[in-house]
């Protein structure tokens, strides 16, 4: 069992059971920092860290990290460079935006808890990305956050008091050492503005310097460290170089602006990291297994294994991916694909783990656990995608370095100037000069935007794992679609039964019916589940006194299943040469054609008593959506591998004419490369493995949620929710993102071109320029979260 437990601060006991004849429980701490013991528990790793083998057959470990203490885009590359020098690393990615870390190291060479340690030498926080632990972090970052904001909006309150005077006080009024008294007074209020509010531009400025890169906080904290040491100049030796102006009171002014600004920007920021929360929340930390003597044990859930058996309770979400064995109920899925509705789920049906057990307690059958769970696969989605750097940001960032070095160049250059003009105003117009031209609203203008959209549209149950998707998309002219799977229901349709004369004992249609569905739920054949929710849904019609029980339960691969009921009758469910005899087999060839549609048989003692036919049916929302992508212009090709009749058929349902049957996966890459080579940027929608290679070569990927791994490991996007109506709603987001982005971009440039004259002309005191950027960062950030609505 894991629990809690206070032990001191910020330190908690928890315990897991261990995989033993007998229950061991095994304690240890786990502080805010982790415990190497942890980070290095295979077990516990397995909950953030994904493994693969690399080309010379070594094991490599990626793993998902937290990140603390990040303010701009620069500290991203800090922590890349501390990661890249650590032996036994193979890359890194850093996201500031999304305050996360992707890094990808060899178990053989190092271990997770040195990889922590060098982002702690670094000067930042990691942890596993946990909800528990990233929310205790964030707590802590935004309690600080707000603490700095009063100390420095609290002194600056106090230190305009003091500056009031010299301000309003006309010539001779106000007495020499009265004015240095205040002077006084408005240093000593100045300091724990320095020492504690500033704190964070100075680290992070030290940070970038101590690694040869000129960071943004660079010229903010070389704007207040110039002020402050200016100011204590004038107040302690007003007759010396520094002349005998302060300007306290700018200072802890820009300095409140700027930490207002960036809580902002935190709580935004943090916005986003709850989206990953949210989703890990949903998974329980313990399951209640059932033993081979039949009794309960409470364990963690990083112990199941597929096979085993889980008692799930009303109330509690699925632990694992699985199949239900006993009982019936409804679940909520909210959380994988947005549809607040329950789903019903009779026994036989799949579960996913996260989804919540409404109904009633049931038993299931784990299949996946860990890292093949549909949940774990939609986390780690949104976690790369949270950690990428966007196309525009990567632009961005390489003419960040020589914009900052013209910036300081430009502020030294005002110094000179007005060191000639006015000296008394050299320090004041070069402060402003150094915070105007930060380009904090530059940096936030792409990041912000994107996150926003990738946010918004993980709510609704689309997965984004590269953000540069969304700009592409903007472009897109023709949309391919796959049929079976996409387009059609990824479960078949039953259509209707057809009764054969095989036995003198008469039965009703829902008797039959009921028979094959509760022998169906032995099975996970599609036609078998296709069969029990046809069951289900007849479940009021139910005759009095029907029974389900079977005995000898056995499927024959490939032919069906066979079972003997309570009065000892063989019962089989399947191809028609397997469940009835050589005569009534030629019978049943004699019935109405299928026209290639599924179906599978049902006989008792041999005797054939009915037939279950299936289909495919479209999505509900399938043609509304092709006529939505029409409406805007876009062009619908239907793109399938199943015969060229079928694919008609269906194409004539939805009204499309492009249709094209019989595609190979060889044909659609031709006829994706065609497209792309007459100047058309294509988007493909596609799921199974046969979709992989033209996902990949498409401008565009969409892949359903359902879909085969390899499909969704080639997409650009996985549609979580399996509604196609969510393209459409992607791509009109995508449209408003990019309107946004180029919003922000128009209006940081504005900004900067329009402040930087005003501040070599010395028309922007220090405390308006601290204003000025704040203000702007915030515009830019409240600008993107409009698009997470």
């Amino acid at each position: 069992m894991i629990g809690s437990a206070g032990a001191g601060a910020g330190l908690h006991k928890v315990y897991f059971n261990m995989p033993t004849p007998t229950e061991t429980v095994v304690p240890f701490s786990l502080p805010l920092a982790p415990a190497s013991g942890i980070l290095d528990d295979p077990a516990e790793q397995r909950r953030f860290t994904r493994y693969a083998v690399g080309a010379s057959g070594e094991r490599i470990a990626d793993s998902a990290l937290r990140i603390s203490g990040m303010h701009c885009a620069a500290c991203a590359a800090v922590i890349e460079q501390a990661l890249t020098r650590v032996d036994g690393v193979l890359g890194a990615q850093v996201s500031a935006a999304g305050e996360r870390a992707r890094v990808r190291w060899s178990p053989q060479r190092t271990c997770l808890a040195d990889v922590v340690a060098a982002i702690g030498a670094a000067g930042y926080g990691a942890t596993p990305d946990l909800a528990l632990d990233a929310r205790e972090a964030r707590q802590l970052e935004h309690r600080a956050a707000i603490w700095q904001l009063f100390v420095a909006a609290f002194c600056a309150m106090q230190v305009m008091m003091m500056s009031t005077p010299s301000y309003v006080a006309g010539p001779g009024e106000l007495a020499p050492d009265l004015r240095q008294l205040l002077n006084w007074g408005g240093w000593l209020l100045t300091l724990p503005v320095m020492v504690f509010s500033a704190a964070p531009f100075i680290s992070g400025a030290w940070r970038s310097l101590r690694r040869g890169r000129i960071g943004m906080d660079v010229p903010v904290a070389l704007g207040i460290l110039v002020t402050f040491v200016a100011s204590s100049g004038a107040t302690f030796a007003p007759d010396s170089l520094f002349g005998g102006e302060v300007y306290f009171d700018s200072l802890t002014m820009f300095v409140s602006f700027l930490l207002a600004g960036r809580l902002l920007e935190t709580r935004a920021r943090h916005r986003v990291a709850q989206v990953l929360e949210t989703a890990l929340s949903g998974m329980p930390d313990t399951a209640m297994r059932l033993g081979p003597d039949k009794q309960i044990e409470v364990v963690s859930v990083q112990r199941l294994a597929p096979g085993d058996l889980v008692r799930v309770p009303v109330g509690e979400p699925f632990p694992a991916d699985g199949r239900l064995i006993e009982g019936s109920t409804r679940t909520d899925e909210s959380l994988l694909s947005g549809e607040s509705l329950g789903v019903a789920k009779p026994c036989g049906a799949t579960v996913v783990a996260g989804s919540v057990n409404l109904g009633a307690p049931v038993l299931m059958c784990v299949e996946r656990v860990g890292a093949d769970t549909r949940l774990e696969a939609i986390v780690a989605l949104m976690r790369d995608a949270m950690s990428q750097r966007p196309a525009l940001a990567r632009s961005a960032d390489r003419w960040a370095g020589p914009f900052l070095w013209a910036v300081l160049l430009l502020a030294a250059g005002a110094a000179a100037v007005w060191s000639v003009v006015d000296p008394a105003r050299a320090v004041w117009v070069a402060v402003s000069v150094l915070i105007v031209t930060c380009p904090c609203a530059l940096s936030l203008a792409a990041p912000s935007a994107l996150l926003a959209a990738a946010s918004a549209l993980a709510r609704r149950g689309v997965l984004l794992q590269r953000l540069d998707a969304l700009e592409a998309l903007t472009e897109v002219r023709r949309f391919y679609f796959d049929k079976t799977g996409t387009l059609t229901d990824e479960h078949l349709q039953w259509t209707g039964m057809l009764r054969m004369d095989g036995t003198s004992e008469v039965f009703s249609n829902a008797e039959l019916m009921f028979r094959a569905a509760g022998l169906a739920a032995w099975s996970s054949h599609p036609l078998s589940k296709a069969l029990v929710l046809a069951g289900a849904s007849l479940d009021r019609g139910r005759p009095s006194g029907s029974s389900l029980d079977w005995h000898h339960v056995q499927e024959m691969a490939g032919q069906g299943l066979q079972a003997l009921d309570c009065e000892g009758r063989c019962w089989r469910l399947g191809r028609v040469d397997f469940v009835a005899t050589v005569d009534a087999v030629g019978g049943a060839l004699g019935s109405p054609a299928l026209d290639g549609r599924a179906s599978t048989w049902l006989a008792c003692d041999k005797h054939l008593l009915a037939r279950f036919d299936f289909d495919e049916a479209l999505r509900p929302d399938a043609r509304a959506a092709v006529e939505a992508l029409r409406a805007r212009g876009l062009e619908v090709v239907l793109l399938s591998g199943d015969r060229p009749q079928r694919a008609a058929r269906m194409g004539a349902l939805l009204a499309v004419t492009d249709v094209i049957g019989g595609a190979s996966p060889e044909r659609k890459l031709t006829e994706l490369a065609a497209a792309q080579a007459s100047g058309l940027r294509v988007a493909m929608v596609g799921d199974g493995i046969n979709d992989a290679p033209v996902l990949a070569r498409a401008d565009v990927s969409f892949a359903m949620g359902q879909g085969a791994l390899v499909a969704r490991a080639q997409a650009d996007a996985v549609v979580a929710s399996s509604r196609l109506g969510d393209l459409v709603l992607m791509h009109d987001l995508a449209r408003r993102t990019m309107r946004v982005v180029r919003q922000n971009l128009l209006w940081a440039a504005f900004y900067n071109g329009a402040c930087i004259p005003l501040a070599l002309l010395g028309w922007l005191p220090p405390w308006a320029a601290g204003l000025g950027m704040a203000c702007s960062s915030l515009l830019v950030v409240g600008n993107s979260l409009r698009l997470a609505r």
